[in-house]
């Protein structure tokens, strides 16, 4: 795979990599995998808690856009991205799309893809056979690919998934969802990504109006009661009735409460099945987890179920 269309570059748009190790592993893993793969020049710059001042974060994505490798991989999430998206040029994002890039991330990065997605930066929603070009909610450099504790760098399946959805094939996933949904065939644009920030977007420029969508989202760190009142918030915004179907990656790290008495993750699903009428589905394994899909946000998908067995085509 070593070819033009083999570039990738590791950015920092969020928040900052304590140490340069995982970076440095995650570049060595990611070129034994074909990647001619090279780190931006201010990706280890440090700031209080973010990789470098707004300035110079917001410099890297304008300076990978205009580079326009075949991959744009972020370091990692934390927070950062929302200072810069009145300052982003969508343009400029949008020509990088236009000349075949691959923007990959999630977490924090999902407020970049969501305001490309708000400003039409994405792509067209259909697209040939085997195209990469657009947003990608994917593996990130120091988690997926600079794992300290595996020799590999990181989960055999997630790289696995990411490599053939950059290489143009990868035309569908799949996971196990819970019963209940068999026979469930919907279309629509797939996008979401981290609830707080799809939550933190909303009534902004940057939050895409997408109606008969297919919405997935994942969390960490957050209590099920934040989660519910994040989707609650969604409920009333009016936004995941407009969806074909909600389907829920993982949402991990949380700490129970003495408080909760039985209210867990699992009842807040059931209440909400209770208030919206779209199908919710579980099982999607993405989010902050070792194990995860590449998912090609604002594409049409059809998101199959057949027994428990579920699929994503595009």
């Amino acid at each position: 795979m070593t070819d033009a269309r083999s570039s990738l570059i590791i950015f920092s748009p969020s928040g900052i990599v304590p140490v340069a190790a995982p970076v440095r592993k995650a570049a060595k893993r990611l070129s034994a995998l074909g990647f001619d793969a090279q780190v931006d020049e201010s990706a280890l710059l440090k700031h209080q808690r973010f990789a470098g001042e707004d300035e110079v974060r917001l410099a890297a994505i304008h300076r990978v856009a205009q580079t326009a490798p075949h991959v744009a991989l972020a370091t990692r999430g934390g927070y950062g991205l929302s200072r810069l998206l009145d300052r982003i040029d969508w343009p400029l994002i949008a020509q990088s799309v236009e000349r075949g890039t691959a923007w990959v991330g999630y977490s924090d990065v999902t407020a970049l893809q969501l305001g490309a997605l708000a400003h039409k930066a994405t792509g067209p929603a259909k697209v040939e056979e085997g195209v990469t070009a657009g947003f990608w909610a994917g593996p990130m450099a120091c988690d997926d690919f600079g794992r300290a504790d595996s020799p590999e760098g990181g989960d055999d399946v997630t790289q696995d998934c990411f490599v053939e959805a950059m290489t143009g094939e990868l035309e569908a996933v799949g996971f196990r969802a819970e019963a209940g949904h068999d026979g469930l065939t919907v279309s629509g644009r797939l996008w979401g990504g981290n609830l707080a920030i799809v939550q933190a977007l909303l009534g902004t420029p940057h939050f895409p109006k997408i109606k008969g969508g297919v919405l997935f989202l994942e969390d960490v760190n957050e209590h099920p009661y934040r989660i519910e009142r994040a989707l609650l918030q969604l409920h009333q915004a009016g936004v995941l009735e407009q969806q074909k179907a909600i389907v829920l990656g993982a949402f991990t790290e949380y700490r129970k409460s003495p408080l909760d008495r039985g209210y867990n993750l699992k009842t807040v699903i059931q209440y909400l099945r209770t208030q919206i009428k779209t199908p919710i589905l579980t099982g999607l394994p993405f989010g902050h987890v070792p194990v995860k899909l590449t998912l090609p946000l604002g594409r049409q998908v059809n998101l199959v179920v057949q027994g428990r067995d579920a699929f994503v085509m595009w």
